[in-house]
């Protein structure tokens, strides 16, 4: 029996279990990534592991997030970021050197190899053939130190792709079907791989587009084979020696299957305020809009760009839009700049960002009130833009220029067919990596800014808790409603106390003040609960306000694993009915805790309604080991 090429990677990588489905595996990491958003934090981690050097092949810490300095917090951030890789051999991506997988798939990207990175967009490698996974900084922190990351060894979903793309059809109304076929929770520990025909006609940017987006899936990752693209690709950008050919076995065994006919799909968006709600441009067009912004390592590679200048050439913004484009990385913005596109762009009246993240993580430029946002962006959860009232809506890089043209939302079939028709992936990138600053493996001081705090110490497991319900939210309850990251919080990433005063305020803002009050307490949840950004600082926060127990229907992989990292017992009702029996305020015991998380299966008393609930704990083995410890910090030390 053939292997699937998600198989054959991790075999290649395997340190601990077996490629049993269902039960966790440890793989080897050979690369891994931060950004300044969870860097800091990741480094503070990895720093009280007293490990001198980091042992992977290769790691990167990039700033791209928190790059607005309207005071000194980002900037001793990135001070320090830099101190710290130099001493321990890592190598560091200055500001404005690019938003981090986009800047990692075109200078470090290597078929076959395994990457972790402190963000959930990670699996944009997966479009030049590794296999790359979003986790927690702590995680990332043990891979550094030479630890395995474990997984759940996934069950993989053939994606087969036939037939090519219509002009005007994109890769992202590729993944935006995958979306509305398998929706927001339906990738969980699950590896999305694309096959077929279909394949050969997507470039890496394309496919690095669409395992980007794959993140929204909750998958833990999607991975295109490494072939006659990824080649040429590698050679374009001079590291033709990096290239090998992958692909799965002819007679590979997949999960599940579905079928992607490239021919009839048609130009989508996803409608506010999830990726998942896909809607055809046809249903939309029409409506008028009032921003456009393009980028994000969703789709702003020079590819994306040149399309997008070509459509915006010779004519001029609406006079109601407003149009930002932040270039994906300085080897984007560069070469734009020497070819004449940039001045297409300028020229039709767009306002240029620098490359960074910006605007999709809510860093600048937030809508009017109100207002109706189009965003080449692959994420559009209510508030992220930093307007809670505005609509946003995930599309295109061509549906979104030619909608700034006319100030509506437009169709680009028929209307950008000759405007792209001659604008292909460059036959060679300029490569000049001189934003890059090396380790030179000298002795060097760590310099940490007065805003970088300690993170929060855990303890071990206690035998009992008796604690009230602080609050009860509903489904797909995010990263961004457990901790928001906008302009005003970024800065703060590095400070869990300050933050921690903004921890679920989306959902309640009297939640901080409850949970300090009552010393704290426990989270009630819907399904998914943590779907979106891998930022640990949704564990943290909770964590500092003394949450013990989140108990909801159903976890989003990576913040699940953040909790268990951190020593928050993740709960799930046995019974989702018993979800409506919960409300604010209810005292809830939990005893013989220890015994419950051996069995894991535990039960939950009601006080205030007497009612008894029976909750699991799906975790492996290991994962009990942290829990009794208090968290992996802890458990690491006790192993020692």
């Amino acid at each position: 029996m053939g292997l699937t090429l998600t198989e054959k990677i991790i075999k290649e990588h395997l340190v601990v279990g077996e490629m049993v489905r269902g039960t966790e595996i440890g793989i080897r990491i050979d690369n891994t990534l931060t950004q300044d958003s969870t860097g800091t934090m990741a480094y503070l981690q990895f720093e009280a592991m007293d490990v001198p050097k980091v042992k992977t092949k290769k790691s990167i810490a990039y700033i791209d997030h928190n790059m607005l300095q309207t005071g000194p917090e980002n900037m001793d951030d990135h001070i320090y970021i830099q101190t710290v890789a130099k001493k321990h051999g890592i190598i560091f991506s200055k500001p404005g050197n690019g938003i981090c997988h986009q800047v990692n798939i075109e200078r470090f990207g290597k078929p076959g190899e395994t990457l972790l990175g402190s963000d959930s967009h990670t699996p944009t490698g997966g479009g030049i053939g590794m296999l790359a996974i979003g986790a927690g900084g702590l995680d990332v922190a043990v891979a550094m130190a030479g630890g395995e990351y474990y997984i759940t060894m996934p069950e993989i979903v053939k994606v087969e792709l036939k037939g090519k793309l219509q002009p005007g059809v994109t890769s992202k109304d590729i993944i935006l079907e995958v979306l509305k076929r398998f929706t927001v929770k339906g990738g969980i520990n699950r590896v999305f791989e694309y096959v077929g025909e279909g394949v050969k006609s997507l470039s890496v940017p394309d496919r690095a587009t669409i395992t980007n987006m794959g993140a929204e899936l909750g998958a833990t990752t999607s991975v295109f084979p490494s072939d006659q693209e990824t080649k040429l690709f590698l050679t374009a950008q001079k590291r033709e020696e990096d290239f090998i050919p992958l692909n799965a076995d002819a007679d590979a065994i997949y999960d599940e299957e579905t079928v992607i006919d490239l021919d009839q799909l048609i130009p989508m968006a996803a409608a506010p305020h999830s990726p998942d709600n896909i809607k055809p441009i046809d249903e939309l067009e029409g409506m008028k809009i009032n921003q456009v912004a393009i980028g994000s390592c969703t789709n702003s590679s020079l590819y994306d760009l040149m399309k997008v200048a070509s459509i915006l050439e010779g004519n001029t913004v609406a006079e109601e839009v407003s149009l930002v484009i932040s270039p994906g990385s300085k080897q984007v913005l560069n070469m734009l700049a020497e070819n004449g596109y940039l001045a297409k762009m300028i020229d039709a009246g767009a306002r240029i960002l620098e490359c960074g993240c910006g605007p999709c993580i809510g860093m600048g430029q937030s809508p009017n009130t109100k207002g109706i946002s189009l965003r080449t962006f692959n994420r559009n959860f209510k508030g992220r833009s930093g307007t809670t009232d505005a609509d946003v809506y995930l599309v295109s890089p061509e549906v979104a220029a030619i909608s700034a043209i006319h100030g509506v939302i437009t169709n680009p079939v028929g209307k950008v067919d000759e405007a792209v028709a001659g604008v292909e992936v460059a036959k060679e990138f300029k490569v000049h990596d001189n934003m890059f600053v090396a380790p030179t493996g000298e002795e060097v001081e760590v310099i940490k800014g007065p805003n970088i705090k300690p993170f929060p110490k855990t303890e071990k497991l206690k035998e009992n808790i008796h604690k009230n319900v602080l609050i009860v939210v509903e489904d797909n309850i995010t990263t961004d409603h457990i901790m928001p990251s906008n302009a005003k919080l970024l800065p703060y990433r590095s400070n869990i106390p300050y933050l921690s005063d903004y921890c679920l305020t989306p959902c309640d803002p009297e939640f901080p003040a409850r949970a300090k009050e009552q010393g704290g307490g426990i989270i009630v949840a819907g399904h998914n609960y943590g779907q979106g950004s891998s930022r640990e600082h949704a564990a943290l926060a909770p964590l500092y306000l003394g949450i013990k127990a989140v108990i909801a229907k159903s976890f989003a992989r990576i913040h699940k694993n953040n909790l268990i990292n951190n020593g928050i017992l993740p709960l799930i009702f046995k019974d989702e009915k018993d979800y409506d029996g919960l409300n604010l305020g209810d005292s809830l015991s939990l005893d013989n805790i220890l015994v419950g998380v051996e069995a894991k299966e535990l039960i939950v008393k009601n006080e205030t309604t007497g009612k008894e609930i029976k909750v699991v704990l799906d975790i492996t083995d290991r994962q009990k080991e942290m829990i009794f410890a208090g968290g992996l910090i802890n458990m690491m030390k006790e192993n020692k």
